[in-house]
């Protein structure tokens, strides 16, 4: 991160948090950071790669996808607005149930790439609406069962949580794929929505 006189400034990748930021942009940097991280950990695959379990878990890589572009909008419609969620789960056959999406083999593997990263584009979008709107401290639609309710800064780091678990699973299921490794993408890699 220092500058030397050979290569120049360091420029991070788009994915990066900010060294020197807001809180607001210390956590959209860190869920930004781990969206990245993560469809990085699946890219490339056909069905049967995104599809890969180890003998041990109901788990796959394009499971791990559809379950966080879920979470996604669960957090930032059903929790945060108090919005059902219907769409585009409903028309992808979501019947309601607990896993489905580590369940479910119906999807492609470009349209399991695409429902990822469509999610990501509409939740940041959502995102930056609930900051305008609010904060850090929006008030979120869902309670605790006594009337206490989180603030848009706490569904945010459960996001992070959710993402930071799930790309361990992901770096031992690509490995089991075809013996990717690595902690980040490479700097010239792309997700979609950059």
């Amino acid at each position: 991160m220092s500058t030397d006189e050979t290569s120049g400034p360091w420029v991070p990748p788009p994915w990066e948090p900010p060294i020197d930021g807001t809180e607001a942009e210390h956590l959209t940097g860190a869920l930004g950071r781990m969206r990245a991280t993560l469809r990085w950990k699946a890219d490339g695959l056909d069905e049967a790669g995104l599809r890969h379990r180890l003998p041990s878990s109901a788990l796959s890589l394009g499971g791990l996808l559809l379950h966080l572009a879920m979470a996604e909008d669960y957090y930032l419609t059903t929790k945060l607005r108090g919005e059902e969620l219907v769409e585009p789960w409903r028309s992808l056959g979501h019947d309601g149930t607990d896993e489905w999406e580590f369940t479910t083999e119906q999807l492609g593997a470009a349209e399991t790439y695409a429902v990822f990263d469509e999610a990501i584009v509409r939740n940041t979008a959502r995102i930056e609406v609930a900051l305008a709107e609010g904060g850090l401290d929006l008030l979120a639609h869902v309670d605790d069962g006594n009337g206490n309710h989180p603030r848009l800064r706490r569904l945010l780091v459960d996001l992070l949580e959710e993402y930071s678990r799930h790309t361990g699973h992901a770096d031992l299921l690509r490995e089991a794929v075809d013996g990717r490794v690595g902690e980040d993408p490479p700097e010239d890699w792309r997700p979609a929505w950059l």
